[in-house]
């Protein structure tokens, strides 16, 4: 592992102050200190979530809790913003103004890896997308670090596999945003739907976000059915299309029918029946699609690669499967939490869909979700803060129910449905209205049709 030395300013006494100390806070304390680092950290909250794991274990680091200490900043020779905080801030406009430089913890770990990355982000689909390449890593029996975004940060896997030969990390915009040293041997952009705009002026800014992960990288894996994807391409660099779309030639992997049989294929050569995957939705086959792409490109091999799909069954709270009860097929995709989420699991079920949706919009239109719903749905049932929005938008193209909360759709949901259904929860919206986060809510439904009769 390379560590590399910060320019020293005569007039800094701190190489760096990590604002915000969640867990990539926290990871960011632990990197720059075990290099030697002067470190101090700040946090707008007084009870930051790893303050007292910084004071037992790094006594040589200063706190300022309860709002950004300015005078902290000012001392720093680079500032580590935490991706849960917004660039945006008073305190941190006045340092950009300053010039001075402020980074991520995946600019951290992007300085000291040696190892090949693969990198990938996108709105949704990005977590299924890792899993996929770390399991079909283990499969070609390479011992890859899976993280970032999804499990532990990128430095914590740094100081955990310092001999690690691959990393594969999901990415999000807010860590792309303020990273330029990452030189990925593929990175992926899965596709590009309206999200956190409450972080960002306009999907513009967004989308640039998102393309940061490109910068630098050998291979850009990009989604060619995604207009706003398609737009990232760059001339002087390799781009590796996938597409659901049988026969389009620009896509090195697609979806390709065979006697009937939609495949996943490379160059026209089918790997294997869409049927074969465990995962049930047509956006999980593209999403198989997107890791055989970066796969390929990090130098697994193709069989390796197909037996770990064959054995994928997804990650809980995504397009998971929970259970059959009374002849329907339960389906848990909590982690649905925009609307473009929601649409690609109805628009991706073989079987007639009731829906369970509804939480905090976030200010989201639900328009797109009418037209998935008119193809696809046998009925909706709506919870939660924003339930009114979900069902205006699906009023005139199936039955809605409009209930309290969760508890109550599984019941309506049950009455709704008929056997050989599938019931979605693909909320479509946040859940803190009612839940602490989407896994709460997820938990919730799967123990609620675990509870249900089998009859």
């Amino acid at each position: 592992m390379e560590v590399h030395a910060m320019a020293k300013t005569p007039d800094r006494a701190l190489d760096a102050v990590v604002v915000g100390l969640g867990t990539s806070g926290l990871a960011c304390v632990r990197h720059l200190s075990a290099a030697g680092h002067r470190v101090a950290a700040t946090d707008t909250r007084a009870e930051a979530p790893h303050a007292m794991t910084v004071r037992e274990a790094h006594p040589e680091v200063d706190l300022s809790l309860g709002g950004l200490d300015e005078t902290l900043l000012e001392r720093a020779e680079e500032i580590v913003l935490s991706p849960g905080v917004d660039a945006r801030l008073p305190a941190l406009k006045r340092a950009a103004a300053r010039r001075q430089p402020i980074i991520s913890e995946i600019e951290l770990f992007a300085r000291s890896v040696t190892a090949p990355v693969v990198a990938i982000t996108g709105s949704n689909g990005k977590s299924t997308v890792t899993r996929m390449v770390g399991a079909m890593a283990e499969a070609a029996g390479v011992e890859a670090a899976v993280g970032g975004n999804l499990g532990q940060p990128a430095l914590d896997l740094l100081a955990t596999y310092p001999a690690a030969p691959l990393f594969i990390l999901e990415l999000s915009s807010f860590q792309l945003e303020h990273t330029d040293s990452l030189t990925p041997v593929a990175a992926a952009v899965l596709n590009l739907s309206p999200d956190h705009l409450d972080r960002y002026d306009d999907m513009a800014a967004y989308g640039a976000a998102k393309a940061r992960i490109l910068k630098g990288a050998d291979r850009a894996i990009l989604n060619v059915n995604d207009a706003a994807v398609r737009a990232m391409a760059q001339r002087e660099q390799t781009t590796v299309w996938f597409s659901d779309q049988p026969g389009d030639a620009r896509a090195s992997w697609a979806i390709e029918q065979r006697a009937g049989e939609a495949w996943l294929c490379r160059s026209g050569e089918g790997l294997m029946a869409q049927a074969d995957l465990p995962l049930a939705g047509r956006h999980n086959a593209i999403n198989a699609l997107a890791a055989l792409a970066l796969g390929d490109a990090a130098g697994l091999p193709i069989t390796a690669m197909v037996r770990a799909l064959r054995g994928f069954s997804g990650l809980p709270h995504r397009g998971e499967t929970v259970v059959q009860r009374q002849g329907r097929t339960w389906i848990n995709d909590s982690k649905a939490t925009n609307v473009a989420a929601a649409v690609a699991a109805v628009s991706g079920m073989a079987e007639p869909v009731v829906l369970m949706a509804g939480g905090d919009a976030k200010g989201q239109s639900f328009e797109p979700l009418t037209a998935a719903m008119a193809s696809a749905g046998r009925a909706a049932v709506v919870f939660g803060q924003d339930a009114a929005a979900v069902a205006e938008a699906l009023a005139d193209v199936v039955p809605v129910a409009v209930v309290a909360d969760l508890d109550a759709a599984v019941e309506r949901a049950l009455a709704l449905s008929r056997p050989g259904d599938v019931v979605l929860l693909s909320p479509g919206c946040a859940s803190l209205d009612q839940f602490t986060d989407y896994r709460a809510r997820g938990e919730r439904f799967r123990a609620l049709v675990e509870g249900l009769a089998d009859g």
